[in-house]
């Protein structure tokens, strides 16, 4: 007999006793013969009655109703109290037992399996509600999501699916697409003063991505870095177990005439053009002394060059890369340039560490989607890319110069530290400023309802140079209009003269 709609049996009132409403007190105790259980089905919702029963009874147990163990009512049973045939019953219970919800023995009747586990509740923090959100966000290192070129974006993806090959959605390189090698190449080349050639270029899913791929497989350190960096980066090399050398930080970058002093050292991570979070650039004897050690130590210098294409007072200083490819492992992304949703970086190396980086990166593991590297591709080579970076470099420049013409008039006692360049400035604390005096900061801007960082908190745990303090500001996050009430509240959460 075929199944039909649940109209009528169990939902129309009738000889079963089930009520009007789709539910019923199915083999209840006391039906002869039968011991049974009370069971309070919701017979409702699309389908033949096989399948609304499937359902019912899928969700009393998935939702701990029926316990495991719990013996359920015979087939007679259950489709005298329902009002359907029996073998709807049956077949129910047969396709739960091979789904594994239920278990059928000879003898024992039908039971709830004990490895269906009913549904617990997820221990996870209550969500936050608007108002718990902070007002304006000046945290670093977000570039303006509002700002995303879709258009343009979205026109470079359909020119690129458009032309591309067949392969490209099979099984390809470890390298990553060679259309975006190529327009990288180029781009590089072009912009940052970067030497190399498509073959060199291994395509990764951003920074630290790149950094999981060299420590330790590819170099198992150790590593020197610059005292105020990003912590997380810092956890990440301690999770790999590689044990990291902290340099002393001044007006000219960080000395790298420590490096001579640490025996086994096998690379440097800086940021030449631009150092995080502090904003000043290795000044050009330093650069020329870190490659010195670099060749007659065997070591790299590896170059983070997280946002080389904005500089606001002259052209981009080129990077350290084109001085010496055989000895620099250049690192970027569009993170900070387009969005870092779109989790696409790259790895310029020298020749000798492609194969180990492959090796460490496998064949499928951890790429990068094809369409997005086809679309970035594009988005170079047609001068997308470049005319973003344009209108970007000229939207945050005139942010940062607001926000130095409001520091200065209201707390000319702060100075801004760096050179205009990046999505941030820093706001040092006058000399003899302590890590209370900070925390009193952030706390009274997280009173105006601020989000921001404190310079303290990039600080690495083992450096030994003299601690600075003050607050990391993040200019590019807010959209335009957010912008205006972003500063307004900074200002009124200014430390007044200590």
């Amino acid at each position: 007999m075929p199944d039909s709609e649940v109209n009528s049996g169990a939902e129309s009132g009738g000889s079963s006793g089930a009520e009007s409403g789709g539910s019923s007190p199915a083999g209840a105790a006391g039906s002869p013969g039968h011991p049974g259980t009370d069971l309070h089905l919701e017979l409702t919702g699309p389908g033949s009655r096989r399948a609304v029963l499937i359902r019912a009874l899928r969700d009393a147990v998935r939702t701990g109703r029926l316990a495991p163990g719990t013996r359920l009512p015979a087939y007679r049973t259950l489709a005298a109290d329902l009002g359907i045939a029996r073998n709807t019953v049956a077949d129910a219970y047969a396709e739960l037992v091979a789904e594994g919800w239920l278990s059928a023995r000879q003898g024992s009747g039908t039971r709830v399996a004990h490895r269906a586990e009913p549904l617990r509740p997820a221990r996870s923090a209550a969500p936050r509600t608007p108002a718990d959100r902070p007002a304006h966000n000046l945290l670093q290192g977000q570039p303006d999501a509002t700002s995303f070129p879709r258009t343009a974006w979205l026109a470079a993806a359909r020119r690129a699916l458009s032309a591309a090959p067949h392969d490209a959605f099979g099984p390809g390189d470890p390298r990553g697409r060679p259309e975006l090698r190529r327009a990288l190449t180029d781009y590089l080349a072009r912009t940052r003063g970067v030497r190399t050639a498509p073959g060199r270029i291994v395509i990764c899913s951003g920074f630290a991505h790149a950094l999981r791929l060299l420590f330790p497989a590819v170099l198992p350190g150790p590593l020197a870095v610059e005292s105020y960096g990003l912590a997380f980066h810092h956890g990440l090399l301690q999770k790999a177990g590689i044990r990291t050398h902290p340099l002393t930080l001044d007006e000219q970058g960080a000395d790298v005439s420590e490096l001579d002093t640490l025996p086994g050292l096998q690379a440097a991570l800086l940021t030449p053009a631009h150092q995080f979070p502090t904003g000043v650039p290795l000044h050009p004897d330093r650069r020329a002394a870190v490659l010195n050690w670099a060749r007659s130590s065997g070591g790299y210098v590896l170059e983070d060059d997280y946002d080389g294409e904005f500089r606001y007072d002259r052209r981009p200083v080129g990077a350290l890369q084109g001085l010496d490819p055989e000895h620099v492992i250049h690192l970027g992304s569009v993170s900070k340039s387009l969005s870092p949703a779109l989790r696409l970086g790259w790895m310029v190396l020298p020749e000798r560490l492609v194969d180990p980086v492959l090796e460490a990166k496998g064949e499928r593991e951890a790429w990068a989607g094809v369409t997005d590297q086809l679309t970035l591709a594009d988005f170079l080579a047609s001068g997308s890319y470049d005319r973003h970076i344009r209108r970007m470099r000229q939207r945050y420049r005139g942010r940062r110069d607001r926000l130095i013409a409001a520091v200065a008039a209201h707390a000319p006692h702060l100075r801004l530290t760096g050179i205009a360049a990046g999505l941030h400035a820093v706001l040092q604390l006058p000399d003899g400023a302590t890590h209370s005096d900070e925390s009193t900061a952030l706390r009274a801007a997280r009173w105006q309802g601020l989000a921001l960082d404190g310079l303290s908190g990039y600080r690495h745990p083992a450096a030994t140079m003299p601690p600075r303090h003050g607050l990391v500001v993040g200019y590019a996050a807010p959209s335009d209009h957010a912008f205006p009430g972003a500063l307004e509240a900074l200002c009124r959460a200014l430390p007044v003269e200590l």
